[in-house]
């Protein structure tokens, strides 16, 4: 009989922002996962002793904010660097592995929400297979590349989208997201939506019209990009086919528009 995996630790910022395709992804891997709330004042372990990897999600909160879960958090993603522990990390969650790594995280010149085609460099293509995706968006800050990391992917309004560090992966993006997840995110986010503008900027309306086509491609990209990084993780089985997330009938109740092709002045 096999052996059971360690699990992969996840910390969740927000109760909006779940891990979804991922855990999903983690599930088909038959890789356990365990699931930690540090902005909610749950105690993160001294290392990752006992876990095959860990998972950053994104946040409303910056990696800047001076909150005393943020400082142990980024000394926990350090010591899993140090000792090797494979790190994925989305949005926030990249922000805070660029920050772990000395490199800076600060404010973009424009917000970008809503999906987008990202161009992958070599090292990217490595890793997903192609020369670009597609991936959902929302955030205001950026991050540098720090020392001896490699940059992944490329985005028309943010260079830095993504980068690689051994077997560690960062995006400034979501590959995660479900349309449950959109659906609640546009809700969320509503007076946010409201107030941001510019050329990478979708509304509510745009991104769950766009979601039937897109999200499909997110979930290729998904998978490519999960299966990689699950294949170095400890104790983790050989990949399998498996469908896709059921996210039409979730657009179909919030009344989703047909779909629409990505702005050219958002691709």
């Amino acid at each position: 009989m096999d052996s059971q995996p360690l699990p992969v630790l996840i910390l969740q910022h927000d109760a909006a922002q779940r891990p979804g395709y991922l855990l999903e992804r983690l599930h088909q891997r038959r890789m356990p996962a365990r699931i930690l709330h540090p902005a909610q004042g749950e105690a993160l372990p001294h290392s990752l002793r006992g876990f095959s990897g860990l998972v950053l999600l994104g946040s409303d909160h910056s990696v800047n904010d001076a909150q005393p879960w943020i400082e142990r958090e980024r000394q926990l993603v350090r010591t899993a660097i140090a000792d090797d522990v494979p790190v994925l990390g989305h949005c926030f969650g990249g922000q805070m592995m660029a920050a772990a790594l000395d490199a800076r995280v600060g404010r973009a010149a424009q917000p970008q929400i809503g999906f987008a085609r990202l161009r992958a460099t070599p090292a990217g293509q490595a890793v997903i297979g192609a020369p670009e995706l597609v991936a959902f968006n929302w955030h205001h800050e950026t991050f540098g590349i720090p020392a001896g990391a490699t940059r992944t992917l490329v985005g028309t309004h943010c260079l830095n989208k993504g980068f690689i560090a051994g077997r560690h992966l960062a995006f400034q993006c979501h590959l995660e997201v479900t349309a449950d997840i959109l659906i609640d995110w546009c809700a969320h986010g509503a007076d946010e939506l409201a107030r941001a503008h510019g050329p990478a900027v979708q509304t509510a309306e745009q991104i769950l019209a766009l979601a039937p086509r897109l999200l499909p491609a997110v979930h290729r990209a998904a998978r490519q990009v999960y299966d990689h990084w699950i294949d170095g993780l400890p104790g983790a089985r050989a990949a399998r086919v498996q469908p896709l997330h059921p996210w039409t009938a979730a657009l179909q109740r919030a009344g989703a528009a047909p779909a629409m092709r990505v702005p050219q002045r958002l691709a």
